[in-house]
């Protein structure tokens, strides 16, 4: 479970920011968080912010910080790392950007961090806590200055001489079968999904359906009438794309495609009550079509105790449906393993009290002078437990809205 991450000059974000999943002391929801290694951990967390303030940018970032770490192991040691540092400042411009990750994995709490450019990695650490104590697994200074355990040493050492510059080195070690390493990274590159568009997943999630899991088809089919989606049933098909097409297909595309077998494609079909006629998947709403893609991956974090970061989870979505997502997490008898779900969305139907505690609901805003983006907790504010905190946002209390200016007119004559 993810506990903090921290960011500084990357995208908009000049200045160190801190996003928490930590519980403060206070009581109220308790069955929103989970008590492990004596702190208390958030299940969901939502932010606001007007358009442009940043929000997506947090994704974005954590997006090609777990890229990077995937790829790691496979990117030429000439290639440029994806990172951004924040452009309105000729100080920050040149300068590396910094990244920090606190999280616990098997009730055993890490800290991973590094500071890189497009060149190359200038600091990574590694450190966790297997008796409350702070231990360290790595420390890389000066790009390949390396502190390692004295245990260990001798190993990492050898490890440490076939990484590069541009290569990080947790997931070196992890490729060389480290075995302190294994856990974090596995985490950091496989237990985080992000979601920049929901509806961008629909061949991912109808290959998911198509392995015909019974216990996946149970899970849909409640998760649809319970969202009064009026679907009964549905079934996903299988076929090769047509000699046709592949004909059409300009060879140095085919090159890079892997042709041992013929590409397939994906398509569902939904019958509804009431009706024996079967809708395609392409006739159903772009809600329809966004949750049945989504599910396969809510599925899978409620099982295997992952994290889901999605960008605008109230996209094409009613507030209700937004709302019976993030209760599902919240459930203690739904979410029993622990998996967080963090989000961003403009639906300010979420903002209850009776929903989301104050450390759940986030706002980014960005500075229109200086455009660097901040982000902070209602919970900084003094809010009283039966205050209307959507009408409170709404006016702008507690920042991160847009301010429209209605001093203007299209169609003024001159």
């Amino acid at each position: 479970m993810i506990l903090e991450f921290s960011i500084a000059n990357f995208l908009s974000f000049k200045d160190k920011v801190t996003f928490s999943m930590l519980a403060n002391a206070t009581n109220g929801l308790d069955d929103n968080y989970i008590i492990s290694n004596d702190r208390r951990i958030l299940k969901t967390n939502a932010i606001y912010g007007a358009n442009a303030s940043g929000k997506t940018n947090l994704f974005k970032i954590l997006t090609i910080v777990i890229s990077m770490l995937r790829s790691s192991n496979i990117v030429n040691i000439n290639a440029k790392l994806p990172i951004v540092p924040f452009k309105f400042d000729k100080n920050t411009i040149n300068k590396p950007s910094e990244f920090e990750i606190k999280f616990i994995v098997d009730d055993v709490r890490y800290v991973y961090g590094f500071i890189a450019d497009t060149n190359q990695i200038h600091e990574e650490y590694l450190y966790y806590y297997p008796n409350g104590r702070e231990t360290k697994i790595f420390d890389r200074t000066n790009t390949n200055d390396y502190s390692f355990p004295q245990k260990d040493e001798k190993l990492l050492n050898d490890i440490a001489a076939k990484n590069a510059p541009n290569k990080f080195f947790i997931a070196t070690a992890t490729n060389w079968n480290y075995e302190k390493t294994k856990s974090p990274y596995k985490f950091l590159s496989a237990d985080i999904n992000t979601f920049n568009n929901l509806g961008g997943l629909r061949d991912l999630a109808l290959s998911e359906y198509i392995k015909n899991n019974k216990e996946l088809k149970d899970f849909a089919l409640e998760f649809l009438k319970k969202a009064d989606f009026n679907i009964e049933d549905y079934k996903v098909l299988e076929t090769d794309v047509p000699d046709d097409v592949l004909a059409a297909i300009p060879d140095f595309i085919k090159a890079g495609m892997n042709m041992k077998e013929k590409p397939k494609v994906f398509t569902a079909f939904f019958k509804h009550k009431g009706s024996d006629v079967e809708l395609s998947y392409e006739e159903e709403s772009m809600g329809t079509q966004i949750i049945f893609c989504f599910i396969p991956f809510i599925k899978d974090a409620l099982n295997n105790k992952r994290v889901v970061v999605v960008d605008e989870l109230d996209k094409s979505l009613h507030p209700y449906l937004v709302e019976m997502i993030v209760q599902m997490f919240n459930d203690p008898d739904i979410n029993k393993n622990g998996a967080q779900l963090i989000f961003n969305t403009h639906d300010t139907n979420l903002l209850k009290l009776n929903i989301l505690r104050r450390d759940q609901i986030w706002f980014a805003e960005k500075d229109d002078k200086s455009g660097i983006s901040d982000l902070y907790p209602l919970s900084d504010f003094s809010v009283r437990k039966t205050e209307n905190v959507e009408r409170g946002y709404m006016l702008g209390r507690y920042g991160a809205v847009p301010f429209i200016k209605n001093d203007f007119n299209l169609w003024e004559e001159e």
